[in-house]
């Protein structure tokens, strides 16, 4: 019996060592139980940025990614005038040609970064050296009359081609006519 008295005592001492070093529970206090915990304040939301206005937006300008083919087609439906026409023999604008141009200006006006080169044609009549002084008469002519109301010079150029471009190749008045011409060709810039 006394070697069972001693087991028993050993798994006692066992057990009271286990509970000794078990997890102790915190200490309650007065003090303790008063302490109030604050909820955290809740952190302040930054609202979403407000749409942009059509102040703050930049519209793309309307010509903006396309080649000069379709620039020069869009601009036509704009109100601008690719050609302008001269009489036989002439390089004085007539009040048609002033009107176009007086629309091709204020194209350029509202249109800064566009220049343009300014082509000059002759129907097939005359010499080849005449015609190319005639042509060069003609969109300068005209180059003059856009720059006067108030298109800068430099964003327009001047080439002549006299005969060698005809836009019809009949050998009637009708024909001619259509040659006879400052043409206006669209840019960007430089």
């Amino acid at each position: 019996m006394t070697r069972m008295w001693m087991v028993w005592s050993v798994i006692l001492g066992l057990a009271l060592v286990l509970v000794a070093c078990g997890p102790k529970p915190a200490p309650t206090t007065p003090d303790d139980m008063a302490v109030e915990t604050t909820p955290e304040p809740p952190k302040e939301v930054e609202p979403p940025p407000a749409p942009p206005t059509t102040e703050d937006q930049q519209e793309s300008p309307w010509w903006e990614n396309k080649d000069l083919v379709e620039l020069n087609d869009e601009a036509a439906k704009r109100g601008f005038h690719p050609n302008v026409y001269f009489e036989f023999d002439q390089a004085n604008l007539t009040e048609d040609a002033r009107q176009k141009l007086e629309d091709n200006a204020r194209f350029l006006k509202e249109n800064p970064e566009l220049t343009s080169t300014v082509e000059g044609h002759c129907d097939e009549r005359g010499t080849v050296d005449y015609n190319l002084a005639l042509g060069e008469r003609r969109a300068n002519s005209a180059v003059d009359f856009v720059s006067s109301l108030g298109v800068n010079q430099s964003r327009l150029r001047t080439i002549s081609y006299g005969e060698e471009r005809p836009v019809c190749t009949q050998s009637t008045e009708s024909c001619w006519a259509r040659n006879r011409r400052a043409y206006f060709i669209l840019g960007f810039g430089g």
